[in-house]
């Protein structure tokens, strides 16, 4: 099995930024030290191009990112500040969905383990969310590998607003989103297929509603 890292190109954040970047490279090393780490074959992706990533943004917030060009408050809305280092960060980490998604196609199973950037929009950042992997790794397989239908699975505690806005009205991009009520955005886009949790869901809940929606 594949996994992709892109922890190498962590942001330097201020002293006592909120965002744990360093759990990336945490889960790399837990990854390694695992005893069946001799079956995966680790990878570190290349950069989502700019061709890649206009087939779900916008070019004018592509070249104001590449640019250093967000607004103050476009750069608080995401949460970090801009510097080169976070644009190849983005990109590598959409990259990285990118292949992954290429190589789960011969091999049935990949993983990205620094992605589900699913707060970004075709033109706006949100929620540490620059660019919209999954999306992007969706449409270039439809663009070059002949896929016809994508469904989106999206257990984040936060709802999937940024992936729910690229897929309406597209028949051949399913979401669902399954996610606290009470939670981040608190102006939720709707997905194709939305399963609201109350604080305090039991794991058999979770999972009974899980299963439910699956089946759907």
């Amino acid at each position: 099995m594949k996994l992709f890292y892109s922890d190498t190109f962590e942001l330097p954040l201020p002293e006592g930024h909120r965002f744990p970047m360093a759990k990336y490279g945490r889960l790399r090393e837990r990854v390694l030290a695992a005893a069946w780490s001799g079956a995966c074959q680790l990878e570190l992706p290349p950069a989502a191009t700019d061709t890649e990533l206009l087939q779900v943004h916008c070019p004018e917030y592509l070249r104001r990112v590449t640019q250093g060009e967000l607004s103050v408050l476009e750069q608080k809305r995401i949460g970090f500040p801009w510097s080169e280092k976070m644009v190849e960060r983005c990109r590598r980490s959409t990259g990285a969905s990118i292949v992954a998604s290429q190589a789960a196609l011969p091999d049935r199973v990949a993983v990205n383990m620094a992605g589900g950037t699913h707060h970004a929009m075709p033109d706006a950042g949100s929620g540490y969310c620059v660019f919209n992997d999954v999306a992007v790794a969706a449409r270039v397989l439809q663009g070059q590998w002949s896929v016809e239908r994508v469904l989106f699975i999206d257990l984040d505690v936060h709802q999937g607003n940024g992936t729910a806005a690229v897929t309406a009205a597209d028949p051949t991009l399913f979401s669902f989103s399954m996610h606290g009520d009470n939670n981040f955005p608190f102006r939720k886009t709707p997905s194709d297929l939305d399963v609201a949790l109350p604080d305090g869901t039991s794991d058999d809940d979770y999972l009974a509603a899980l299963q439910t929606a699956l089946s759907k």
